[in-house]
């Protein structure tokens, strides 16, 4: 099959034809009809994740078509499904209470296995797979994998975020316009903060009800300016320490920080405002994918219309042309994500 392979860091990623995957016996192969090209994705091409060598398929967001299912899998040949980038065991004591995205036994393709930036990839566990809706395109659906997937988990199944709240959205890429469009969605009143306009002003047309761009000065007193107080919800999408920081001082007392920025390599330990979490006695949450079990919940919002997730994928490109949205990670980039859509291009 064709993929596109790290062979160095930093550096283009190498088309060429390597071996078909294996089936396992509780696993489907998909043909891949989108797969998203994600910040994660880029930590691994510049060598800060530790799972992911030369030698690695990147791509952990993706949709496909069943042409192989194990014995043990509830799939068949011509399904198409949804897949959440961990595919947990279903047997361990995390998986049995619940907590999927914590299993110990997780398989992640793309971290540590080979991922879908290629035109078929193997998926294990296939009972965390989902039923792709008829209404949904493929390019959307491999959004849901990861950015929308997540936004959704953190705001409801971590933050618990009420209508009428004011939530407050650091870093406005995929995961980020997510938790706008969900957070509207919810009733929550949304500000969003950025350093690049063009993506603020993106944001705006979306619904956001203010935006800050943070190359403007203190983005925690403006927040708490803006809402009178605080924000009651904030989310830092970005992995960085100005914006964990930045999240956490925006909050009014007794409010919920939730990170979904991805710590790793030279961000994984940062100096945080500890002072900020004691005094105003703050609750802080680590939010990573969302339970497959959880996925009838949001794909029926996006069926009955309650949500519209098409704002977040502005471009799709062909295989060939995932380097170059890799190397766009290094600097500010535009509204909206990619996706691969072509694995033959």
């Amino acid at each position: 099959m064709r993929a596109a392979v790290i062979r160095d860091y930093k550096a283009d990623l190498s088309l060429e034809t390597v071996a078909d995957p294996v089936c396992e016996a509780d696993g489907v192969v998909l043909k891949v009809l989108a797969c998203g090209i994600c910040r994660s994705d880029w930590h691994g091409w510049v060598g800060e994740h530790p799972k992911v060598k030369p030698g690695a398929i990147p791509g952990h967001e993706y949709c496909g078509e069943v042409v192989e299912a194990g014995p043990l899998a509830k799939w068949r040949v011509g399904d198409r499904v949804i897949a959440p980038f961990i595919l947990s065991c279903g047997q361990c004591p995390e998986c049995q209470s619940g907590n999927t995205t914590t299993c110990r036994a997780q398989r992640v393709p793309g971290f540590g296995e080979p991922g879908a930036y290629a035109e078929y990839v193997s998926a294990p566990h296939a009972h965390n797979l989902a039923r792709l809706p008829e209404s949904l395109t493929p390019a959307l659906a491999a959004g849901l994998g990861c950015r929308v997937t997540t936004a959704f988990h953190a705001l409801t199944g971590r933050a618990a975020l009420q209508a009428g709240e004011w939530l407050a959205v650091h870093g406005t890429g995929g995961v980020g316009l997510s938790l706008l469009i969900l957070g509207r969605a919810l009733g929550a009143r949304v500000i969003v903060v950025d350093v690049v306009q063009e993506r603020l002003d993106h944001a705006l047309s979306l619904g956001a009800e203010a935006a800050v761009n943070a190359r403007d000065g203190d983005v925690a007193a403006k927040i708490i300016e803006l809402t009178g107080g605080g924000a009651h919800v904030s989310v830092e999408a970005l992995g960085i320490e100005a914006t964990a920081n930045g999240s956490l001082e925006c909050l009014r007392p007794m409010g919920r920080h939730v990170q979904i920025g991805l710590p790793v390599g030279h961000t994984a330990k940062m100096q945080i405002n500890m002072n900020a979490i004691y005094m105003k006695q703050l609750s802080v949450f680590g939010s990573r994918g969302m339970p497959s079990w959880r996925y009838p919940s949001l794909l029926t919002l996006i069926e009955m219309g309650r949500v519209d997730v098409s704002p977040i994928v502005a471009r799709h490109v062909p295989l060939s042309g995932a380097s170059a949205e890799l190397r766009a990670f290094n600097g500010p980039m535009p509204p909206g994500v990619a996706v691969i859509t072509d694995m033959l291009g």
